[in-house]
């Protein structure tokens, strides 16, 4: 990691910056709100339905005109490493060098557009975003699309990217000493500390700033600074037969292989308990393959001298903190069992999951959503997390599909597509991330009232999970319940004013998915597709199943330094993950408990 130094400086460059960015100024506008937000979507929809590739410098007016708090920084001159390196997580590292992006929703899009071996390039991927992507090596990057919420969420990461990172061209174009010793260290000749400074500063870097680049880019830092000092990023996007039917097709593709296995298992036409959450914290409160490896993990803890939870490891065996052990052990778990020539332990953990039970589908095609299949009947309640005590599920006959939370109107798609499949849903449970106006980052809220952006519909429902189900479990956090959530098109899709209109209303939870769930369940309720801009009470006597909904708070969008973009939940956001995902399986155990004393009545 690059630091300042204390040694003399040399004289620091001036700047000339390029004007064009006040072309954009608003300072005589109205403060932008929901219009501008609305105007920004229309024009990349429309522009998308061009066959040709149209330039991403076209969308920068719309971009700046929606003032989005993740792009705060946009008309400064100062670079907003926010927004960068938040786009950069979201987009595949191959970005720094790709020139054209192609979208599509199959392989038969790609095909019918003259990009026949597509799925002969390199597969990437980006740490902050699950999307299925391939790079030719070159200058073209592919990426498949499983809703227009992947439209929402990725083109507006690519203008930010493009857009800062032309900022920080300019920077360094009108000094070319800065230019030369970076030619020099993307060839091994690196730089001293007094000339690293030089050039942090030529860009307007903070040291902070300059350090989470380098954290980010890391063994190629020099190469990328150096690619960006000479080279203005000018992208171009194109949209590859898209129809609204294509993603309906692309969630059939996705789900064929559940069927297929739920029919191997002999699990067709159980019961179901639909979760979508995450890939890790309910399978390991259920397995008992992290606890088994408590000392092993303890001691790669110890021997790595890990950066976040070694203190924490110190603290909880001298009791100075209440944070849970299995907490710890489980975070550790992440890094121990994805590190290098751990093959043949990540091949052991599944046959252990699947000893009791617990079966992994790896997605294909345009929905990069994992699924679980849990077989109830067969989990061993003796390895489960001991905040589990006391139940005892053997003689339940449903199972439980677990998925990778979607991303916005993916989960439509997807709820649809398991309401198709199963007409013996016993309850919905959906937990995932998502900003709060209200709270701190790590506070679990549980809202009743959810407005959808998607569908300009407000639902009333009764959450089956409230402060009760939560505190138990949370340590650090505040549990919020009746709370109301907004369900937003994108996370770069909202600016100060959309968020005060929203707050005015008492909407504290911003989120991405509930609504299109809601949609989705209205539809599996009533005789018609879900309606628009009405007021829908979620509730049907004869409906019957559990619905529950939990969000954690993983940003704070009035607090620009509390953003994702900014910092990350680390070890501490899993004292709320678990805390929810504690709730959720104690909820299913206990209806379960229910379901067959009535049976057996």
């Amino acid at each position: 990691m690059e630091a300042a130094s204390d040694q003399p400086r040399r004289a620091r460059p001036t700047h000339n910056l390029d004007t064009s960015i006040d072309t954009f100024s608003h300072s005589r506008r109205p403060a932008p709100g929901k219009r501008e937000v609305d105007l920004y979507v229309r024009t990349y929809i429309t522009l998308l339905q061009s066959s040709g590739a149209v330039g991403i410098s076209s969308l920068e007016p719309a971009h700046l005109t929606s003032a989005s708090s993740l792009h705060a920084g946009a008309e400064e001159p100062e670079p907003d490493l926010n927004a960068f390196l938040y786009s950069a997580q979201r987009i595949p590292s191959a970005i720094v060098v790709a020139k054209h992006i192609v979208l599509g929703q199959t392989h038969q899009s790609f095909v019918h557009a003259g990009f026949d071996e597509i799925e002969s390039w390199t597969a990437v991927s980006a740490p902050g975003r699950r999307r299925r992507w391939y790079w030719d090596g070159g200058e073209n990057l592919a990426a498949y699309i499983a809703s227009a919420s992947d439209l929402d969420d990725l083109i507006p990461s690519i203008v930010a990217y493009q857009f800062e990172w032309n900022k920080m061209n300019r920077l360094l174009e009108t000094q070319p000493e800065c230019r030369a010793l970076i030619s020099q260290a993307s060839q091994g000749n690196l730089p001293g500390a007094e000339d690293r400074v030089l050039i942090r500063e030529a860009m307007l870097l903070t040291a902070a700033d300059w350090d989470r680049l380098f954290a980010v880019w890391g063994n190629s830092f020099w190469k990328n600074l150096h690619y960006l000092a000479e080279n203005r990023k000018k992208l171009d996007l194109q949209m590859v037969g898209g129809t609204y039917l294509g993603y309906g097709r692309s969630t059939r593709e996705w789900w064929h292989p559940v069927t297929q296995k739920l029919d191997e298992l002999g699990l067709a036409d159980r019961p179901v308990y639909f979760v979508s959450s995450n890939t890790h914290s309910i399978v390991n409160t259920l397995s008992g393959v992290v606890n088994r490896r408590r000392d092993l993990l303890t001691s790669f803890i110890e021997e790595t001298h890990h950066p976040e939870l070694y203190q924490e490891l110190m603290k909880l065996r001298s009791g100075e903190t209440l944070s849970s052990w299995e907490n710890l052990l489980y975070f550790a778990a992440r890094s121990w069992f994805h590190g290098p020539g751990k093959d043949a332990a990540r091949r052991e953990r599944q046959q252990e999951e699947a000893a009791v039970g617990i079966f992994h589908l790896e997605p294909e095609g345009a929905v990069d959503v994992g699924v679980q299949i849990i077989d109830i009947s067969r989990l061993d309640p003796s390895v489960f997390d001991s905040r589990l005590n006391g139940f005892r599920p053997q003689d339940s006959d449903a199972i439980i599909i677990n998925i990778n939370y979607p991303l916005g109107m993916s989960a439509f798609h997807i709820m649809s597509q398991v309401g198709v499949s199963s007409d013996q849903i016993q309850g919905i449970y959906v937990l995932g991330k998502a900003a709060t106006l209200n709270g701190r980052i790590g506070d679990v809220m549980m809202s009743n009232v959810v407005y959808d952006e998607h569908s300009g519909n407000s639902y009333w429902f009764e959450n089956c999970f409230n402060a009760e189900s939560v505190t138990p479990w949370l340590r650090f956090g505040a549990a919020l319940d009746n709370q109301k959530a907004v369900t937003v098109k994108g996370t770069f899709l909202q600016n100060q004013g959309y968020l005060d209109f929203y707050y005015r209303e008492n909407f504290t939870v911003v989120e991405m998915e509930a609504g299109p769930y809601l949609s989705a369940i209205y539809e599996d309720m009533f005789l018609e597709r879900h309606p628009h801009d009405e007021a829908i009470h979620l509730q049907s006597p004869d409906h019957g199943i559990d619905l529950g909904i939990i969000h954690y708070a993983s940003d704070t969008p009035y607090t620009r330094a509390h953003t994702l973009g900014a910092r990350g939940l680390s070890f501490y956001g899993m004292d709320s993950t678990y805390a929810s995902t504690l709730a959720i399986l104690r909820r299913i155990f206990e209806l379960e408990a229910e379901r067959k004393s009535r049976i057996y009545e």
